[in-house]
Formats: structure tokens, sequence, C-alpha cells
């Protein structure tokens, strides 16, 4: 028969390891790239030494003259507190005992609540890797009733629980609304509960996902942004090492790639070794190799996901970057620092499933304390402008 502690125990000895590997290897092709790692985490802060510039105790000199003054590594602390990263399933109390004498029933409805949760993380830790740890969505265009024309749904999707702000603020009566509906063509999300209030919610607002603003990984925009003034406790105008490369182009070649590519190497003496772009921005490289009559090469990356190459480095389309953009990264100095890998949160008894307060209804969470830390900013570039295909 099934019960609350044999589900507990199914929880946390059948899915855990199951969820856990699966998210660390099949969220995103770009999240593969970066290490996890348990190093530099103290207490509930990343507090970990970044070098910049060079070692200063090199110098020639005569047989017998001075050896060169000792001038060791420069070093900067970086600090940053570990972001909160939750995923909730709940299970009604009806459907437990409806498939108590079932144990394949129950097993059935744990696998479509998993793959819900599985399917909603990898949304949105991939979408986080782009972001700058705001959590901000998109912006409000106009609003009628419940329809809200958006800048943009790229980072939507129907389900999604979202609160709207005002300058940074939640909007009071409009945290923890459902996204019912989109119109992707005409940039439109449905809302659920009462129709907004003219005036209440108004052009510029933003959306973001339930409270989540600025609790979210510290993704690439955080590096790339020039209104974000700081970077992991450090002022950038007071360290122009963390500032990385950009440029606009329009068109996106070989030659426009291994500049950048040269660049790096020349002033941050790192090597590229992962490519990202928008799906369009692919389309684009892909005409302008096959105008040039060139054979477009292909690789295969960790997790099951497939690629297009540049001279053995992967370029990779993904459907959180922003249009017009491609990254050229140095990935191996980016690590996910976190406390420990996924697990339940659990209550003081050990029990995974809890009742809701008030609900005959009860849920598990699975919870992950991390945040993504670059050792080498300027190491990292980014193009945009890029006319798409």
């Amino acid at each position: 028969m099934v019960t609350l502690t044999n589900a507990d125990n199914v929880l946390k000895s059948l899915y855990l390891e199951a969820l856990s590997n699966q998210l660390n290897t099949t969220t995103n092709p770009l999240y593969n790239k970066f290490v996890s790692t348990e190093r530099d985490v103290w207490g509930k802060e990343i507090i970990k030494l970044a070098p910049y510039g060079m070692n200063g105790g090199i110098g020639a000199g005569t047989e017998t003259g001075d050896l060169p003054a000792s001038a060791g590594n420069n070093y900067k602390q970086f600090k940053q507190t570990l972001k909160n990263l939750y995923g909730t399933i709940e299970i009604s109390d009806k459907a437990i005992r409806a498939s108590a004498n079932n144990s394949g029933a129950f097993l059935s409805l744990l696998d479509a609540e998993m793959d819900g949760l599985l399917a909603a993380s990898k949304f949105n830790f991939g979408r986080m890797l782009f972001g700058s740890g705001s959590g901000v969505l998109t912006a409000v265009a106009s609003v009628d009733g419940n329809e809200v024309v958006v800048d943009s749904v790229q980072y939507l999707m129907e389900g999604m629980v979202v609160d709207f702000l005002h300058s940074g603020v939640a909007v009071t009566g409009y945290t923890g609304r459902r996204i019912t509906a989109i119109d992707r063509a005409a940039s439109t999300i449905t809302i659920s509960g009462t129709a907004i209030v003219e005036g209440e919610i108004v052009a510029d607002d933003e959306i973001t996902l339930q409270g989540s603003y600025n609790n979210e990984l510290t993704g690439l925009e955080a590096i790339f942004d020039s209104d974000i003034t700081s970077l992991y406790g450090l002022t950038k105008a007071d360290n122009p090492w963390l500032k990385p490369y950009t440029d606009t182009v329009t068109n996106i070649t070989e030659t426009e790639i291994q500049t950048v590519i040269d660049e790096l190497e020349s002033f941050s003496g790192s090597t590229a070794d992962y490519i990202v772009c928008s799906y369009g921005v692919r389309r684009a490289y892909q005409a302008y190799m096959r105008s040039k009559s060139s054979n477009i090469e292909f690789t295969n990356l960790d997790g099951g996901f497939k690629a297009l190459s540049y001279n053995g480095i992967p370029l990779v389309a993904d459907r959180f970057c922003p249009a017009n953009t491609m990254y050229i990264l140095s990935a191996k100095d980016f690590n996910l620092h976190q406390l420990c890998d996924w697990r339940w949160l659990e209550g003081e008894h050990g029990q995974v499933l809890k009742q809701i307060a008030g609900k005959p209804s009860y849920s598990a969470t699975l919870v992950k304390y991390a945040d993504l830390i670059c050792n080498k900013p300027n190491a990292q570039a980014k193009l945009t402008g890029i006319t798409e295909a």
C-alpha cells in the first residue's frame, strides 16, 4: 500500500538522483560547459580570490647583478551571496488515496509531476544563464483587461506564475498571477485573476517570475550590461580588468569571429572555447558559409546536444540568447559554485512531502543554493547588431 512514508522514500531514493542528473546534464549545452564546484563557498556566500594581470617578479639582468624584485600575483576578492533555487511539485491527498492500492498508478502520478518539474526547471535555469540576476522577463507595453502586450515573449511560457513590478516594487494585487495564454505573433499574454484596473499596470512596468526579482543566477548580462556598475562585489569602473570585449557588427563572417578570438587571446591570454548565438544569427552564419561554398562542420556535445563547429569550437544556437547577438566565451573561466547539489527540502523529521497549510494537498520542494561566477570577465566577448537570416 502506498503511504506518505513510502512516497517520501521513493522521492529520496528513486527520483532525486535521476532528477539531479537530468538537471545537471541536459538543461542546456552552455550550462554543461560550466564546472560545478563546492569550493570557495563559505556559509551563505561565495568568497574567492580572483587573479588579474601578471606576476611581477620577472626580469633580466647581469651575471653578477641583483635578481628581480619579487612582486607576486595581483588578486581581488570576489564575494557573492548564494542564490536560492527552488522547484516545487504538488500532489493532492485525493490522488494519493486513489492510488493507495496501486503502486504503478502512484508512480505514474509522480512521473508526471517530475516531468513537469524537470521541464520547468530546464527552461528557467537555461534562461537565467543569459540574464543579469534581476529576474526581469520582459516589460509591459500596454494593457487591456487581462491581456498584456509585452516587449518580448522570449522568456515567457504558459503556466508561469509571475509578478508585476513598478520601479522595482511589486504592484499590490498583481503578484502570483499565472500566464494562461500567449499570442507570440502579437507579443501578448493573458493572465489569471481579476482584470487589471486601468492605470495600475502601465507601460515599462516589469514582469518577473514569482518572488524572483534580484534573486536569480548571475548570468552573462551581469558581465556585459554597462548599466550594471558592480560585479561580484567589485566596482567595474575601479577595476578595468572586469570589462569584457564588446562590438557591433552587421554581417557575421569567419573574419569577424576570428577577430574577436584573436583579440581575446591578445589582451586576456585566454582561448575561446564556446560560441553561442540566436537562431537567426546561426542561420546567417550558415548562409554565409554556403555563399562561400565552405563546408559546415558539426560536433557532438555532452548531454546529447549537437552544434555547428568553428575551427573546432562549438557554435550553438540557444533559444534564450538575445536576437542579433553572438557570445564568444572562454567557458572554462566560469564556475557554478554550490553549497551542495540538488536536494529535497526536508521537514524537521526528514519528511519530503508536507501538507500545504489549509489545503488537502502535499508539496515537495527541490532546492539548490548556488551562483555563477566568471573568473575572467575580460576573456568574454559579445557581438550585437548582427543581421539575422
